[in-house]
């Protein structure tokens, strides 16, 4: 059996999973205004073990949302799990923040487009679309949202925490909102599993997150 720990920090919302062979043991998760992850995250670690009625040295693997998001929760994130991994020796798992927040739409919507969003600023947001087969039918970017934004994906649905605000814009759009999708560690597990079968892994010493608006900012989508 292969347990993993997940780590998910790039939103508001501070998440600490635990999978046994991709499946969810334990989770313990919080979303607060002012960024509580460096107060609560190695709190939640010690409490999914506890759940799981493990020490950290049952763990075969460490994953972590790799971006794009908060640059300081992102930080955070891959800090933690580097901390755990060098001196466990064990692996570290990259997965990107809205491929992760798809899957959890995934079982709820499965025959639909799928649109993520993670709140970037004012209109903008971090985006990619997927569609029913779990692929990619719009690259990772960094986009001003307008009210024909997307529209070539449509029908789709649209969550995470840059929904909200384009539920106005978005109003007369062949689109559907659910305000209940945040991230969660928990869209980690399957794809960490996954990864952890196949050696994908990244080098703990030299893996840095994406940030992605550091080198993509107030680019507008092409409608």
């Amino acid at each position: 059996m292969t347990y993993i720990l997940h780590l998910e920090t790039a939103t508001k919302v501070c998440s600490v999973a635990l999978s046994k062979d991709g499946k969810l043991v334990a989770l313990k998760e919080i979303s607060e205004e002012n960024y509580s992850h460096a107060e609560n995250i190695t709190l939640f670690i010690e409490d999914v073990l506890k759940q799981a009625e493990l020490s950290i040295k049952d763990i075969h693997a460490v994953s972590v949302s790799s971006g794009p998001g908060s640059y300081t929760g992102l930080r955070i994130g891959v800090s933690t799990a580097k901390g755990l991994c060098y001196p466990l020796n064990i692996p570290l798992i990259a997965i990107d923040s809205l491929t992760a927040l798809a899957e959890l739409a995934r079982e709820k919507y499965p025959n639909s487009n799928l649109c993520p969003l993670i709140d970037a600023r004012r209109m903008e947001v971090f985006n990619a679309i997927y569609n029913d087969k779990r692929e990619q039918i719009k690259p990772i970017s960094a986009d001003i949202i307008e009210e024909n934004s997307y529209s070539q994906f449509e029908p789709f649905i649209y969550f995470g925490d840059g929904a909200m605000k384009l539920q106005e814009i978005w109003s007369t759009k062949n689109c559907e909102i659910d305000s209940t999708i945040l991230s969660s560690a928990k869209g980690q597990t399957s794809i960490a599993y996954k990864k952890y079968l196949a050696k994908d892994v990244v080098d703990v010493a030299y893996f840095e997150p994406f940030y992605l608006k550091d080198f993509v900012a107030g680019k507008k989508v092409e409608k």
